[in-house]
């Protein structure tokens, strides 16, 4: 139970610095800003598929938020450089 919990708080802190990076680079302008912009959309949209069938075939929701960090983190990561 704590581990969901952690989940969910460190999800929660981890999409905020996600949204500011993401901002920043849609704020810059230029192709860039629109990829940015069709990868958000596309991410978000198989991100909700994948959590459905996820709930659907009875996973946990510790396991579900698991592997939103997961993608969450790599956009960090791939926007910090």
């Amino acid at each position: 139970m704590f581990g969901t919990w952690t989940n969910l708080v460190m999800l929660g802190i981890e999409a905020q610095q996600v949204i500011w990076l993401r901002m920043m680079k849609l704020a810059g302008g230029g192709p860039t800003a629109g990829f940015e912009a069709h990868r958000m959309v596309t991410e978000k949209v198989v991100a909700a598929a994948v959590a459905s069938g996820q709930i659907m075939t009875g996973a946990s929701a510790d396991v579900v938020l698991r592997g939103y960090r997961r993608k969450v983190r790599s956009n960090a990561r791939r926007l910090t450089r």
